[in-house]
């Protein structure tokens, strides 16, 4: 048993793992472990989510591109092929579509594994046993990021060749649309708005992520990501600068801060 002692599945669940009503969306839960799978689904059930259930790596694949689901519970531990690989795989397969937020389900103490996580393109993680209120709670937050609308009226984002659409949720670069994820594309869109200001760990872990407190090597993962798709050369960062010991600042050059964003490129067929 992989949740908090005492928390349990209830009414409300129904045995293929979907739900009759799914206001706020649709969740993935993938794990093979029934109990786990059958305590979340219950809680995101009666949260107002619609659930579907995958027990191992292919099964998640194959609903993954059947349903579309607005966001993926992925445990890390999964038999033949693993949540990592998982991940990696549904990443590879999203270019050109909005990508599926991963909150992946890992271990406590192997932060290795939730630092692999982040790196193959997970959005958050929750470490068991965890209470499935919580998880609640992060699934929460990461589709009301996916989901919120850009504040009315923003422009396109623009510097160093790299243009960003708050609205469509897409960033080019020089002409060259880039595959990001949900934090990806949200810290990209916080550097932009506030080019040349140094912004702490802990900063970037309240703005972008919403949360308080957290492990801010989330944070630094993230960034090395986000450097490795909009840095021409990742290691040696020309946009994404460290300012050891205090954080990170994103260099734009006065001739291309906000500068007009051009078109983005027609969606190919």
């Amino acid at each position: 048993m992989a949740v908090s002692d005492g928390e349990s599945a209830s009414e409300g669940h129904r045995a293929d793992g979907t739900a009759e009503t799914g206001a706020l969306g649709g969740v993935l839960v993938v794990d093979d472990d029934p109990t786990v799978s059958e305590v979340v689904a219950g809680y995101l059930e009666r949260a107002g989510f619609a659930v579907r259930l995958a027990e191992d790596g292919p099964a998640a694949l194959r609903a993954a591109e059947d349903l579309r689901p607005d966001l993926m519970v992925l445990d890390l531990m999964l038999p033949g092929m693993d949540g990592l690989e998982v991940c990696r795989r549904l990443r590879a397969s999203e270019s050109g579509t909005r990508p599926v937020p991963v909150i992946m389900l890992t271990a406590r103490g192997d932060e290795d594994d939730r630092i692999l996580g982040l790196e193959v393109g997970a959005d958050d993680y929750v470490t068991k046993p965890f209470s499935p209120r919580e998880l609640v709670l992060r699934v929460r937050s990461v589709l009301r990021r996916a989901t919120a609308a850009p504040p009315a009226g923003e422009p396109r984002l623009a510097a160093e060749g790299l243009s960003l659409d708050p609205a469509a949720r897409r960033v080019t670069k020089n002409g060259t649309e880039l595959a990001l994820t949900l934090r990806e594309f949200d810290l990209l869109a916080y550097f932009l708005r506030h080019p040349g200001q140094v912004c702490d760990r802990e900063r970037l872990m309240r703005d972008v992520w919403g949360w308080d407190f957290g492990d801010l090597s989330t944070v630094t993962v993230h960034v090395r990501r986000l450097r490795g798709k909009v840095e021409d050369d990742p290691a040696n960062p020309r946009l994404i600068r460290t300012v050891w010991g205090v954080g990170y600042r994103f260099e734009a050059s006065p001739a291309t801060q906000g500068a007009p964003a051009p078109e983005m490129a027609a969606d190919r067929a």
